[in-house]
């Protein structure tokens, strides 16, 4: 059996104690189709250890978003993740795969196995950040803001150099993307208003301490940073970068969710955008019908 047809299925704690079935579905349709070798980590280290030892098995999470990230994040500090596609199975409550889904992994146990054995890839963006973190999906501050509203682009937004999309989807984008980062518990977060940050994007200076602003968003698209500052008084401003900077004068430093995780305070952070720098297995595209 060729290498590809070998598998390395690394199950989360989480999702066998919430969803056993799901986990047991999956396994069978995996195990159906190809060589699988399945590993049960009860810790990160043990997670960590897993992927490592893999050898020549493609990996497979089968797990929710903070698997995903763990997976993604582990993979990029090894090097190794722009070799393989990675393959998730997603696991967990419905809003606890909401990155995965966007991302096209399907939701269903069934159906993402079976992407697995006979998917395509799809190349996908990364940001990392100054200090070697990943951010697969998205950065909102402050941690507990609510998504943007779904208010029209402002006709003084900034455009990437060259053109690119046209307003109304970069928004729909942004808002989509930003959505995916609300964890449980996220509306019980009060809303933090008037922070007072420097907001910097490849330089270019959208916010400064004086213009308190309600939240930012950072995400990553067509090989581009999008990054939205929400003043506290004026209109949404709009920005496309290579690399966005978010700091604060000394004090208590601000807060911020990527992708599922709260973070902070810290009094800085650069988050940089890695085109195309790894790849997921999604459902092949179904063929077109013929005419008659």
């Amino acid at each position: 059996m060729s290498a590809p047809d070998q598998l390395l299925v690394v199950i989360d704690p989480v999702a066998r104690r919430c969803d056993g079935e799901s986990v047991r579905i999956a396994k069978d349709v995996l195990r159906g189709g190809a060589a699988a070798k399945v590993c049960l980590p009860d810790t990160p280290e043990e997670f960590a250890r897993a992927l490592a030892r893999r050898g020549a098995r493609r990996p497979v999470v089968i797990g929710d978003d903070r698997a995903l990230v763990r997976a993604v994040g582990l993979l990029h500090r090894g090097g190794e993740l722009g070799g393989e596609a990675l393959s998730l199975v997603p696991v967990g409550p419905p809003e606890t795969v909401r990155l995965a889904v966007s991302l096209g992994a399907p939701p269903g146990a069934v159906t993402a196995a079976r992407a697995v054995l006979d998917g395509v890839e799809r190349r996908l963006d990364l940001l990392v950040d100054d200090r070697g973190g990943v951010v697969v999906g998205g950065v909102r501050i402050p941690e507990g803001s609510p998504s943007p509203a779904p208010a029209a682009a402002p006709e003084d937004r900034f455009r990437p150099s060259g053109g690119g999309a046209p307003a109304p989807s970069v928004w729909g984008t942004c808002r989509s993307l930003v959505r995916t980062l609300v964890g449980p518990g996220c509306g019980r977060v009060p809303q933090m208003r008037g922070q007072r940050l420097r907001v910097e994007a490849d330089g270019r200076l959208l916010a400064d301490v004086d213009d308190p602003v309600e939240g930012v968003t950072v995400v990553s698209r067509d090989g581009t940073a999008e990054v939205v500052v929400r003043p506290r008084v004026a209109a949404p401003r709009w920005s496309a970068a290579r690399t966005v900077t978010v700091s604060v004068p000394a004090g208590a430093g601000f807060r911020y969710r990527a992708d599922a995780e709260p973070t902070g305070p810290v009094l800085s952070r650069t988050w940089t955008v890695r085109p195309a720098a790894w790849s997921l297995l999604v459902p092949a595209p179904a063929p077109a019908a013929e005419g008659g």
